[in-house]
């Protein structure tokens, strides 16, 4: 079950239609194909995997994004399989699907974009995904009971959909954000198995587009992870169907309009990780007064990435040797372990260089028995901060793993 996890209710968003099915890629009989189409004169943006071995969908998607400029109608999504490892043939099924989508809803076939999650190194069932595409199309509707199918039909080790939104008012009109995630292990974004999709009625240029989402991933998609590896499929995508009010970074509505997409996306994230394969605990690691961002980024990624670390957190275990390797395994040029300073939520645990005077193996063990937990770690070197977001590392994470394609 999701550690404490509650989203804000979704809302349909204008421009937007989606639709779902079950066309037998996944052996449990689940919807695993999902269409939404978009308003024509949407601006679509994106981030992907850096991964060398990226998905032949990802390899699509960037070329149809880059050619069209933004000008997207549609987005196809799989789930049951990655059509990663696929060589050419993975690239030619993608393209081919994308040019069904597009004959059907009557646009170009590059201002289609494929998505694909799952196993790797399977081919798709080409035949069988062309046959459903069409019914795909005719089914899409505006509605929030489509967009909450298609939070299920992109699910492949989730255990619950991940769909929410956010409205803002712009003058005198409402501004809607709607998105959905998933993933669950294989979780380390670096963008830039997790697919991400925001939508807003809003209308934006394509360069603000893509501003406003890197912007928003950098703080929530790009600092996550389960378990340190980074997907073949990963893509983060933010589509404004332009229906709306009309925003650009020189309005004074702006920085409202980001905010909003800001804490969606962060929001979404964090349900990744509520929501890891095996999770019992969330886990905060929030890192100060670094002497950079980066270095921040380097101890809260050490800390949360450490198999040490996340095992005694399963075990409610206040081991604070393990939080002390993994902030000094990083070599920070001139950290001083004399001015660090950690504390496990409200509990001060290490100060001075040693043991925090009031610190007891007591108060740690009680501190510990919670399920959101925070780390702070003070570095003393700057003003910099940054914030990561992990899970514990449990028996079902292994069970899951291991039993995964079996």
């Amino acid at each position: 079950m999701p550690v404490n996890l509650r989203l804000p209710e979704a809302v349909s968003v204008p421009g937007v239609k989606a639709s779902t099915c079950a066309a037998g890629i996944k052996s449990n009989g689940t919807d695993d194909m999902v269409l939404f189409a978009l308003e024509p004169g949407s601006v679509t943006a994106g981030v992907f995997t850096q991964n060398t071995f990226c998905a032949a969908p990802v390899t699509v998607a960037k070329q149809h994004l880059s050619s069209q400029h933004g000008q997207i109608r549609a987005l196809l999504i799989n789930s049951g399989n990655a059509n990663a490892g696929t060589g050419h043939d993975g690239v030619t099924v993608a393209t081919e699907h994308c040019a069904a989508v597009a004959n059907a809803l009557g646009c170009d076939v590059e201002a289609v974009l494929p998505y694909s999650t799952g196993v790797i190194g399977e081919p798709l069932p080409n035949q069988l995904m062309k046959d459903h595409i069409p019914q795909l199309v005719a089914a899409a509707t505006e509605s929030t009971a489509a967009l909450q199918q298609a939070a299920r039909g992109i699910m492949t080790t989730d255990t619950v959909a991940k769909i929410s939104s956010k409205q803002i008012t712009i003058g005198d009109q409402q501004v809607t954000l709607t998105g959905m995630s998933k993933g669950a292990g294989m979780i380390e974004p670096n963008m830039a198995t997790m697919l991400a999709y925001v939508f807003t009625d809003a209308a934006i240029a394509e360069k603000d587009v893509n501003t406003a989402l890197k912007t928003a991933v950098d703080q929530s998609f790009n600092a996550i992870t389960v378990d340190s590896d980074t997907s073949t499929n990963d893509a983060c995508m933010l589509c404004a169907t332009g229906v709306g009010a009309t925003l650009a970074p020189s309005s004074e509505h702006w920085p409202v309009f980001q905010q909003a997409l800001n804490e969606l996306m962060l929001l979404l994230a964090q349900a990744i990780i509520r929501d890891a394969e095996g999770a019992t605990k969330f886990i905060t690691v929030s890192v100060e007064e670094g002497a950079s961002q980066a270095d921040c980024r380097k101890v809260g990624y050490a800390i949360a990435n450490s198999p040490l670390v996340k095992t005694a957190m399963f075990a409610s275990d206040a081991n604070v040797g393990r939080l002390l390797m993994a902030i000094g395994k990083v070599g920070l040029p001139g950290l001083d372990p004399y001015q660090v300073t950690v504390n496990i939520n409200d509990l001060p645990v290490f100060d001075g260089g040693q043991l925090h005077p009031d610190y007891t193996e007591a108060r740690g063990s009680e501190v510990m028995q919670a399920t959101d937990i925070t780390v702070s770690v003070n570095l003393g070197m700057g003003n910099e901060r940054m914030s990561v977001y992990t899970s514990d590392l449990s028996h079902d994470y292994v069970t899951i793993n291991a039993e995964y394609r079996t």
